[in-house]
């Protein structure tokens, strides 16, 4: 799946309607789906190059969406190791940690 490129000297990415938006109108809700599909699935980008995209605002977006994504995707599986130990420790930590309830009452007068 493609998440960004690049037509007629455009950057784009592709929004929550796999419809191609234009960089310059992306939320923060895009980016943070656009990282989960990274992290999730095969995806790939149109490379970045200079003159590519005329527009200087979307250059710079681009660019740098780009550039963050293809790191965060070189670096996939020691992001998901990294977030699955982290997770680990913090559930071995509850597990370990002394039942937080009260013993059951005894019953009274020794009936039981």
């Amino acid at each position: 799946m493609k998440l960004l490129k690049i037509e007629e000297n455009v950057g784009l990415y592709l929004d929550v309607h796999n419809d191609y938006v234009e960089v310059n109108r992306i939320t923060k809700e895009d980016l943070l789906r656009l990282v989960d599909l990274t992290l999730r699935d095969d995806v790939e980008f149109d490379e970045y190059s200079d003159g590519a995209i005329k527009n200087q605002a979307h250059q710079i977006v681009y660019r740098n969406i780009y550039e963050k994504l293809r790191d965060l995707k070189g670096r996939k599986e020691e992001f998901i190791d990294q977030s699955e130990r982290l997770y680990l420790e913090e559930y071995e930590k509850y597990r370990d940690q002394p039942s937080q309830q009260a013993d059951p009452p005894e019953a009274e007068n020794g009936v039981g």
